[in-house]
C-alpha cells in the first residue's frame, strides 16, 4: 500500500436510478447506451498504457451496447447502467446529441448520498456487484505503488 491515498469510491446505481424523476425514468427505460473501450483508454495512467501496449489486442477498440437501465437478475431492482469511463452516446444518436443527458447522468451517479469511500489497508478485502455498483479508484499516490489482486466473476447479459 502507498503511504497515503489509493482509496476507491463506490456508487450505488439502484439509488441513482430510483431517485430520478418519473419522467426521466420513462425516458431512460427504453434507451440503449453505446460503450467504447477507447474512452476508457484516455483515463489510464502512463504506466498502464506502457504495460498494455505490449498486448497484441492493445490497439483494438471494443464497442458494445447495453441498456441504459438494467434489471438485476437476482434482485429484480432496476439500476442506472451508464458509465463516464465507457459510455459515449445513445444508440441511434450522435455523441453531440447524447452529450447533455450523459453529462447529467454521470454527475447524478456521483452524488454524495449514493457514494462511499473505501480506504484500503494491508489485508483489506472488498466485494461489489458491477451490475448495480460503480467503482472509481483514486489515483492520488504519485510516486508510490499500490499492488492489488482482483478476481472478476463471469457476468450475465444486461437486460
Amino acid at each position: 500500500m502507498p503511504p497515503h491515498g489509493g482509496d476507491t469510491l463506490f456508487a450505488n446505481m439502484y439509488l441513482a436510478y430510483e431517485t430520478l424523476s418519473p419522467g426521466m425514468r420513462r425516458l431512460l427505460d427504453g434507451l440503449i447506451a453505446v460503450n467504447s473501450s477507447a474512452k476508457a483508454d484516455v483515463t489510464k495512467t502512463r504506466e498502464d498504457r506502457i504495460r498494455d501496449a505490449a498486448r497484441p489486442d492493445a490497439k483494438h477498440e471494443y464497442v458494445v451496447e447495453h441498456p441504459v437501465v438494467r434489471t438485476h437478475p437476482e434482485t429484480g431492482r432496476r439500476a442506472l447502467y451508464v458509465n463516464g469511463g465507457h459510455t459515449v452516446r445513445f444508440k441511434d444518436m450522435s455523441e453531440a446529441e447524447s452529450a447533455s443527458l450523459l453529462q447529467y447522468l454521470f454527475a447524478h451517479q456521483q452524488r454524495p448520498e449514493f457514494t462511499c469511500r473505501f480506504r484500503w489497508e494491508v489485508g483489506s478485502l472488498a466485494f461489489w456487484d458491477n451490475r448495480c455498483v460503480q467503482h472509481n479508484p483514486i489515483n492520488d499516490y504519485h510516486g508510490f505503488r499500490r499492488v492489488m489482486h482482483r478476481v472478476t466473476l463471469a457476468g450475465d447479459r444486461p437486460r
